[in-house]
C-alpha cells in the first residue's frame, strides 16, 4: 500500500514521540536542523539565503525531500533576516551583505550593552529597559528610541503632552525604520508560513514550535557579554539572580505564545554558558541551573517539549540536569560524553546527537556510518534517542556524510 503525506505525518509524529516519551519507536528518529547548509545543498549562496525569500523555499524544499528528516526546521525565520537586518541597522550580528563575504553565515558580535550598574533599571522596569536602552543599542536605526519618556508615568493628559517626544525628527525617523522592518517581517513571514503548509502536506511536521532562553544565557549573551556576566558571578551576584527571576516570565510568554499560535508544541531551547569550562559545578547549581529549570518545569506543565541544546562539553553537570520528570523532554548534546548521559540521564530524558562536526566535514561516509552505528547500539539502546549532529548540520558539512547518516538511521536503526 502506497504512503499518503497524511500517513507519512502520521508515522513520522509518532516514531519522535515514542522517542521522546522514552519509548521504543519503529526505528531512530534523524531530524537535524540545517540552517546554511540548506543553502549550499540547494547551490545558493548564504547572503541569497538571507535575501531572497524565493530562493531559499526552493534549496529548503529540496533538502527535506531529498533527505527526508523525521521533522523539519523551518529556515526562515532564523535565516532570512538580511533585510531586516540592514533595515534596522543590526549591530549585534554581521552577516552576508552586512559586513562579511557572502558565502558565510551571520557571526553574532557580543558586547556590553548593558552596564554592570544598570541591573537596578532592568529589574524595576525590563519593558522600559529594553524599549529605551537596550533596542537603540542594539540597532543603529532604532537609537532615537532612548529619547522617549517612561510610558507608566504618562498618565491621565501627561500621555496627550507626552506625545510630543514621538514628533521629533529623530524619534519619528526610528518610528519609520520599525514600520519598514516590520512591513518586510509580515512578507518573510507570510513566505514561513507557506513553506510551513507545503512540508505539512508534503508529510514532514515541525520540529519548532518557539525557542525559550536559560535566564542567565539572555544576561549574558544579549546584556552583560561573557566578562561582564562572569564578573557579576563576583561581584553582584544577588543582583544577577533578581534579573534572572524578573525575566522569567518574559521567556516563558514568548516561548508558550508562539507554539500555541502555531500548534507546534517543540520549543528549542540553545544554550551557551553552562558548559564545564566556563563556571564550576557549584556556580552551575546557583547562578544558571535553578532559573534554567523553572523555566524547563514551567513548559512542561503547559504540555510543552523542551528541547534542550546543551552546547559545548556539559558532563559534570549530568546528575543536576537529571531533575525534571520522565519522558517529558529532550536533552541535545553537542561535545559532552553521551555515552555516560545515556547511563545518567537514559531513565529520565530523551536524548539527541551528536555526529560531531569535524566528522561531517572532514569524515568519509563510512566514518559516518561507524560512529551513528555505535550511537544507535549504545544511545539508542531500548529507546529514548534521536540521532542529529553535535548541532545540527554544519554549513560545511560533505553531503555524502550527511546522506550516510539518514542512511543509517533509516536502515540500521530499525528496532522492529
Amino acid at each position: 500500500m502506497r504512503d499518503t503525506p497524511e500517513s507519512l505525518y502520521s508515522r513520522r509524529s509518532k516514531r519522535v514521540m515514542d522517542a521522546v516519551q522514552l519509548g521504543i519507536p519503529d526505528r531512530v528518529p534523524c531530524m537535524p536542523i540545517f540552517s546554511f547548509f540548506a543553502a549550499r545543498y540547494g547551490g545558493l549562496t548564504c547572503e541569497e539565503a538571507m535575501y531572497d525569500y524565493e530562493k531559499l523555499h526552493a534549496a529548503a524544499r529540496k533538502t527535506i525531500i531529498d533527505l527526508k528528516p523525521d521533522m523539519y526546521s523551518n529556515p526562515f525565520p532564523t535565516v532570512a533576516l538580511g533585510p531586516i537586518m540592514e533595515i534596522m541597522g543590526c549591530r549585534y550580528m554581521r552577516w552576508p551583505g552586512g559586513g562579511l563575504p557572502p558565502d558565510v553565515c551571520y557571526q553574532f558580535v557580543e558586547k556590553e550593552y548593558m552596564k554592570a550598574e544598570e541591573y537596578d533599571d532592568l529589574i524595576f522596569d525590563p519593558t522600559g529597559f529594553v524599549l529605551r536602552r537596550l533596542i537603540p543599542r542594539h540597532y543603529r536605526a532604532l537609537e532615537p528610541l532612548e529619547q522617549t519618556p517612561p510610558l507608566p508615568a504618562l498618565y491621565y493628559t501627561r500621555f496627550m503632552t507626552g506625545t510630543a517626544a514621538f514628533a521629533s525628527p529623530e524619534v519619528s525617523g526610528a518610528l519609520a525604520a520599525l514600520v519598514r522592518a516590520g512591513t518586510e517581517a509580515r512578507e518573510m513571514l507570510s513566505k514561513a508560513a507557506i513553506f510551513t503548509e507545503e512540508m505539512k502536506a508534503l508529510g514532514f511536521p515541525a520540529q519548532t514550535g518557539g525557542i525559550a532562553y536559560a535566564p542567565f544565557d539572555y544576561i549574558g549573551d544579549f546584556l552583560r557579554g561573557t566578562r561582564g556576566i562572569m564578573l557579576d558571578m563576583y561581584r553582584a551576584p544577588d543582583k544577577l539572580l533578581q534579573a534572572m527571576e524578573k525575566l522569567i516570565p518574559f521567556i516563558l510568554h514568548a516561548a508558550v505564545s508562539a507554539a500555541r499560535a502555531n500548534g507546534t508544541p517543540f520549543i528549542f531551547m540553545p544554550l551557551h554558558k553552562g558548559l564545564d569550562g566556563f563556571m564550576s559545578l557549584v556556580q552551575f547549581k546557583t547562578f544558571y541551573w535553578p532559573s534554567l529549570q523553572k523555566v524547563i518545569l514551567n513548559l512542561i506543565q503547559q504540555d510543552l517539549i523542551p528541547v534542550v541544546l546543551w552546547e559545548g562539553d556539559c558532563t559534570s553537570r549530568l546528575e543536576t540536569i537529571r531533575e525534571i520528570p520522565r519522558g517529558k523532554a529532550i536533552y541535545w548534546f553537542e561535545r559532552t560524553d553521551i555515552f555516560r548521559a545515556k547511563e545518567v540521564l537514559g531513565d529520565v530524558v530523551c536524548i539527541r546527537g551528536n555526529v560531531p562536526a569535524s566528522l561531517f566535514c572532514t569524515g568519509t561516509p563510512e566514518d559516518v556510518v561507524t560512529y551513528c552505528r555505535k550511537l544507535i547500539d549504545v544511545v539508542g539502546k531500548d529507546g529514548g534517542f534521536i540521532l542529529d549532529g553535535g548541532v545540527g548540520i554544519p554549513d560545511d558539512a560533505r553531503i555524502e556524510n550527511v546522506k550516510a547518516m539518514f542512511d543509517t538511521a533509516r536502515e540500521y536503526g530499525l528496532y522492529r
